[in-house]
């Protein structure tokens, strides 16, 4: 069950980073963008040790600003 989680989010979290960094991704590429922005994020959270109750919102958001992130980056170096 935790599989289709992941891919939910991942999906949902890819394609708000897609529309807030102004891409055009296919549904495939926002779930990989959104989970390994979840990895990305729960990185960035634990170093700035935020306190997050776990749950399905707390997982979206960091998860959409690893995306974020992951996408800017790859623009930049694109560039």
């Amino acid at each position: 069950m935790s599989f289709i989680i992941w891919i939910v989010i991942g999906g949902i979290a890819g394609y708000i980073a897609e529309k807030v960094t102004k891409s055009d991704h296919s549904l495939l590429t926002n779930i990989i963008v959104g989970i390994i922005g979840s990895f990305i994020g729960g990185y960035l959270a634990r170093i700035l040790n935020l306190q997050l109750a776990g749950g399905f919102v707390d997982q979206l958001i960091v998860a959409t600003a690893g995306a974020i992130i992951l996408v800017y980056v790859y623009k930049q170096i694109k560039k």
